[in-house]
């Protein structure tokens, strides 16, 4: 069967469509190596200084530990309330339940700086203080259907036939979520327990609006390159784009079930 099209302007725009996105982060990877105090040409050589100095910023530190720790709260809120909201959704019918499930979906499909927005009135409004909390709740509200989302969709793929089989044989609820339910969403929480992980590490639109007096890593890089872009600017955010590859990638092994394929092959 002949291919639809010219196969070279395709695989050209194709490649141009790459550069476009990608190209831009390849520069600033290369300039993080530049043996130069200002990022730009010439290229003076190559060094790892500038990693260095990465590490010896108690600022940057700082920061990184905040989004650390802001990206572990937002993934213990996702787990909490997507895991069971996920069970309820595949188990269980309700009044409203379909709409509730695009309900769900709304939060991410908003722009970051409408949730922003409305949060940063809610804590206004109930005299809630500012601080890495309140960035918690507000990438949790907004990241937990990605919990929803992809354990559903393994309890679709799975179906319902090993949990019946488990309560006929005598288990109550909770044995059938720990012996059969949460093995079999296992891959599908860890891929998407990652995938929040890294979304909530570097987001600042809603980040911006509800921070407080300490900042995470996006809102530290901001204030940075309001003065200037310096190359330790772009070693930083070379391993923040690598630690997102890693658990991007990682994210999606596991939620397609391949982790969980290879151990029982």
């Amino acid at each position: 069967m002949r291919a639809f099209g010219n196969r070279p302007l395709v695989l050209a725009l194709a490649m141009a469509v790459l550069g476009f996105l990608y190209l831009p982060i390849l520069v600033m990877m290369l300039f993080s190596l530049n043996d130069s105090q200002y990022t730009g040409l010439p290229f003076n050589g190559f060094t790892l200084h500038w990693y260095g100095e990465v590490f010896a910023d108690r600022k940057l530190l700082v920061s990184i530990w905040n989004s650390v720790y802001v990206a572990a709260g937002v993934v213990v809120l996702s787990v909490l309330f997507g895991l069971p909201a996920a069970i309820a959704l595949d188990r269980y019918d309700f009044p409203g339940k379909g709409l509730f499930r695009r309900i769900v979906m709304l939060p991410i499909v908003l722009p970051g700086i409408i949730t922003g927005i409305a949060l940063l009135s809610f804590y206004l409004t109930v005299h809630m203080r500012l601080s890495l909390y309140t960035i918690m709740l507000g990438q949790g509200t907004a990241l937990m259907c990605i919990t929803i989302t992809e354990v559903f969709a393994r309890l679709q793929q799975i179906g319902r036939s090993q949990t019946e089989a488990a309560a006929n044989l005598g288990a109550n609820e909770w044995e059938v979520f720990r012996s059969v339910t949460l093995p079999g969403v296992r891959s599908a929480l860890a891929g998407a327990m990652l995938i929040a992980f890294s979304i909530s590490f570097d987001e600042i639109a809603v980040t911006f609006l509800l921070t407080g007096r300490d900042n995470t890593l996006p809102m530290t890089l901001w204030s940075m390159l309001r003065r200037e872009a310096t190359p330790e600017v772009n070693a930083v955010a070379t391993l923040v784009v690598l630690m997102s590859i890693v658990l991007i990638v990682g994210g999606m092994y596991f939620s397609r079930g391949r982790g969980v394929a290879s151990r029982e092959s």
